[in-house]
């Protein structure tokens, strides 16, 4: 059997839930269980956003169906387990002949803007706490936390799973502006086109590079990281960087990387209103699956002081030794 996995639309940037099922994704799930156990393959496409509909259309939607349908069968049995990325509600989802993970995202009105189906995996992977490997700040120059930290104020990616230790960065001037005149482009940003590096030697397990640039204020609805390199480092941590620039992305899976190598430039591809950095750390490659692990930095220049096995905060104006 070929593993059923379809991505489609993001959502407004990383929204937070708890960890109990809301009621809309109860009301929505049941709705969707129901509707494909019937061949109601219509009235799944009604529960569709605007935007979703716009990307699967109903001849995409009902061939989607129709195959899992043909390859998995019926749900036999549905039981929610958590929330991925605080996005996402997940669900462990018997099928006649398969096992899968059903994930489905809401948008504000409780219309479906993002599914997610894979093969089930049991978590009681390794927890990592914070990094073992020895890092430099993945960029040169002066760069500034957006967001970072250990609290909701600090850092919103605190209640996501995966990016609860995650950063945004970018680069701000003197008035705390990240852009030069009106910020209608991306070449206004002074962080566009930046280049990103290696924060350690290690192997890339995952270059993603065709993404393209939104508009600034806009977002991608189709692939939430945009341009994206995963790196594993030799203590079996996950380096994750999102939002690429299209077509900037140098390095390939496989490739092993020295510290400070060149893997890309700073774009604004992806769930992304802005040219910015997204960074974190994760103790497997599947963001679907990892449990994120706080950052440290070896020697960096806080605010222009020097701080030594460091994570930075929202605020600080950080860069290398």
């Amino acid at each position: 059997m070929k593993n059923i996995s379809v991505t489609l639309l993001i959502l407004v940037p990383f929204l937070t839930f708890g960890q109990s099922e809301k009621i809309a994704s109860k009301e929505v799930s049941e709705k969707f269980e129901s509707y494909y156990n019937s061949d109601r393959f219509q009235q799944i496409f009604d529960l569709f956003s605007p935007e979703m509909q716009a990307a699967l259309p109903i001849d995409k939607t009902t061939e989607f169906l129709k195959g899992l349908q043909a390859q998995a069968g019926k749900i036999v049995k549905r039981e929610f387990v958590t929330y991925e990325n605080g996005t996402y509600a997940t669900y462990k989802t018997n099928f006649e002949r398969a096992l899968f993970s059903l994930n489905i995202s809401l948008d504000q009105k409780g219309k479906i803007n993002g599914l997610f189906i894979k093969p089930f995996k049991e978590s009681g992977l390794a927890k990592l706490e914070k990094n073992k490997t020895a890092l430099i700040l993945p960029f040169k120059d002066e760069w500034t936390v957006v967001w970072g930290g250990d609290t909701k104020e600090l850092n919103y990616h605190v209640e996501s799973e995966a990016q609860k230790n995650a950063f945004d960065l970018v680069i701000t001037d003197a008035n705390g502006k990240s852009f030069k005149t009106n910020g209608k482009t991306n070449e206004d940003y002074y962080v566009f086109g930046k280049e990103l590096i290696a924060p350690c030697d290690a192997e890339v397990v995952l270059a993603v590079d065709g993404i393209k640039d939104n508009i600034p204020g806009e977002l991608n609805p189709i692939y939430i990281p945009g341009n994206t390199v995963i790196l594993k480092t030799k203590n079996n941590e996950f380096l994750y960087f999102a939002h690429f620039k299209q077509h900037s992305v140098v390095v390939k899976e496989g490739q092993k990387v020295k510290q400070g190598d060149l893997l890309g430039l700073c774009g604004n591809s992806g769930n992304s209103s802005e040219a910015h950095l997204h960074f974190h750390i994760q103790n497997v490659e599947d963001m679907n699956k990892a449990t994120g692990a706080k950052a440290y930095f070896s020697k960096i220049l806080v605010n222009g002081k020097l701080k030594s096995n460091y994570s930075p905060i929202k605020g600080e104006k950080i860069k290398n030794k």
